[in-house]
């Protein structure tokens, strides 16, 4: 059974707990067990079934509750913002049900009491040591905080705090940015606010390119190659799927590979 399939039987209990599990109680309306014994760190470079099943869940609901706590971080909700969450969920196919729970999702994310920090300390314990993982969690929540085209302060402090939540330092959140103002046609180097998007068929610059990639200009190609590499490998869909991606999010990850591979066609020799 798929992990939706379970949530539809209410089987979703006995796979995760803790503050996610509580999350999909409420949104579900199941009485869920939030005990710490559900609250599991699972290890190792793939998952068994019933294992990719919970990660996936737990994603799922990290996604659009944290996306609604990113978009009410700059004090108010833009029209932008809720466009992006629904863009999201039109890019994922999802159907009536889990677009409804991931609508509640959103709108639980942006309440005042919403654990923030206890949802990320989860989601980092769920995906274990699987980095890729987390930057595909944290590449959405970059891409939806430049729903409105700028990047304000909040919203930027905000994002670099999950991103140490996951154990990713401050480089690794910048080449994530890099990544989602390509992909998303904003360039011209990093900005906090006031920041339009520019012409989709504007040249990615060797500078950006050099940022994308997450190396600096005087790279050898030898380099260059490298990282070109380790970034197709981190977005490749397989992968990220047999981690914990849920299938229905594989679309937003492969977006990202013509933008990568742009980035190593203008550095390269």
């Amino acid at each position: 059974m798929s992990w939706w399939g379970k949530i539809v039987g209410g089987a979703f209990g006995f796979l995760v707990g803790g503050p996610i599990g509580a999350l999909l109680g409420v949104v579900f309306g199941h009485n869920v067990d939030v005990s710490a014994k559900h609250f599991t760190r699972v290890d190792g470079p793939d998952l068994s079934p019933g294992e990719q099943e919970r990660v996936q869940m737990a994603f799922f609901t990290a996604t659009f509750s944290v996306m609604g706590a990113v978009a009410k971080a700059d004090g108010q909700i833009s029209k932008n913002e809720i466009a992006m969450a629904e863009t999201v969920m039109q890019q994922m196919n999802l159907s009536a049900e889990m677009r409804q729970a991931a609508q509640k999702l959103f709108y639980k994310g942006k309440e005042p009491d919403f654990p923030l920090e206890d949802v990320m300390k989860q989601l980092r314990s769920e995906c274990g040591r699987r980095a890729n993982l987390m930057r595909m969690f944290m590449e959405i929540q970059v891409q939806a905080a430049y729903a409105d085209g700028e990047l304000h302060p909040s919203e930027d402090a905000l994002l670099l705090r999950l991103c140490q939540l996951l154990g990713f330092h401050e480089d690794v959140y910048r080449q994530i940015e890099a990544l989602v103002k390509s992909a998303i046609g904003i360039g011209g180097g990093y900005q906090h606010s006031g920041r339009q998007a520019a012409p989709a068929e504007q040249s990615m610059s060797r500078k950006e390119a050099f940022e994308l990639l997450g190396i600096g200009s005087d790279s050898s190609q030898a380099d260059i190659k490298k990282a070109y590499r380790r970034l197709m490998s981190q977005h490749h869909p397989d992968k990220l799927v047999a981690k914990g991606l849920p299938e229905e999010m594989v679309k937003l990850a492969t977006e990202k590979t013509q933008k990568i591979r742009e980035a190593y066609e203008r550095v390269r020799s």
